[in-house]
């Protein structure tokens, strides 16, 4: 049994205030069965990691560079992250495709970088509404994995992958259990194809998560928790996400 893990991605939201707030009731709310953990902006990391000191709850950031060091003004490395304790780091989330171009090679190249300092890639794949309707779902995540396959070889069963249909993050729709499922069955396969480890490996699912729909998602069978968007900015909201992942 792959035991299941919650992630919550803050995405840019919260001050100090906030997420002091946030993070102590999740530390009154927990501890839960499944693995959890919050992916913070870059400012906070140091701050959440202090405010959970002693909790069962890991931290991370939303990205990661490509590059060990250097001048890169603005990007934070992967060692970086590992010095202030930080044990995932989101790569390839849509929104730095969509917004960020990020192409399929330089989310494996991060992904790459993350695992050479211990850091776990959380690497998201997923499809825009327009690939959905035009058929191509199958086509695009296996793709954008494919990538990171190629790049990382027999360190491939080492990352967390992440489901998350474009369509449905932020905007109240959700792949119901079935389509998410299929997909994620579509994934598992590509890895076994890749790694004797894939069978080991988790697999989330990301897109409107919420406290009335996680307990049916996470009961598919490939299915291995969640990458949580909005609902993690709320303690109350979040800890009944983790607790239908027990």
């Amino acid at each position: 049994m792959r035991k299941k893990l919650v992630v919550g991605n803050w995405k840019m939201h919260g001050n100090r205030a906030s997420n002091a707030l946030l993070l102590s009731g999740l530390k009154e709310a927990g501890p839960w069965t499944a693995d959890v953990a919050v992916c913070v902006p870059f400012p906070y990391i140091t701050e959440t990691a202090l405010a959970l000191t002693g909790a069962q709850i890991a931290y991370g950031s939303q990205d990661c560079s490509a590059h060990e060091q250097g001048a890169y003004t603005g990007e934070v490395s992967s060692a970086m992250l590992a010095d202030i304790g930080c044990r995932f780091a989101i790569v390839g989330h849509s929104e730095r495709r969509a917004y960020h171009q990020e192409s399929d090679q330089l989310v494996a190249d991060k992904a790459k970088a993350a695992l050479a300092h211990g850091v776990t890639p959380i690497v998201c794949v997923g499809e825009t509404l327009a690939e959905r309707e035009a058929g191509q779902t199958e086509h695009v995540v296996k793709r954008q994995l494919a990538a990171v396959i190629h790049t990382l070889t027999h360190c491939i069963g080492e990352i967390v992958l992440a489901y998350e249909p474009v369509w449905a993050i932020g905007t109240g729709l959700t792949a119901t259990p079935e389509q998410a499922q299929a997909v994620h069955a579509v994934l598992r396969q590509q890895l076994r194809a890749a790694t004797q480890k894939a069978d080991a490996m988790r697999i989330l699912y990301g897109g409107s998560v919420k406290a009335d729909n996680a307990a049916q998602l996470f009961a598919q069978p490939d299915i291995d928790g969640g990458l949580i968007g909005g609902a993690a900015l709320k303690a109350a909201d979040f800890s009944a996400i983790c607790r239908a992942a027990g």
